[in-house]
């Protein structure tokens, strides 16, 4: 049953990295970095690291992902900023 478990979230951990790079848009590749990072959560608790897991959902699920939009959200101003000087 374990080795189930751990191909199957091991599946999920790839798919999810590879819709990490397959999304273009920086705001959906957050988002979806989100997700990546939960799977990966699942798969260390699976494979029984619990300290691991909760580090990756703190930093890989939330902090990661909140500092990407941040810095999107700072760039987009600032070009908005730039058109209306123009």
């Amino acid at each position: 049953m374990t080795d189930v478990l751990v191909l199957i979230s091991l599946l999920l951990v790839a798919c999810a990295a590879t819709a990490v790079v397959a999304v273009r848009d920086p705001v959906r590749q957050a988002l979806v970095l989100t997700v990546l990072g939960l799977t990966l959560a699942v798969l260390f608790t699976v494979e029984q690291a619990p300290d691991v897991a909760l580090s990756q959902l703190a930093v890989g699920s939330a902090l990661t992902p909140l500092l990407i939009l941040l810095s999107v959200r700072k760039v987009r101003r600032r070009g908005r900023r730039e058109d209306d000087d123009r």
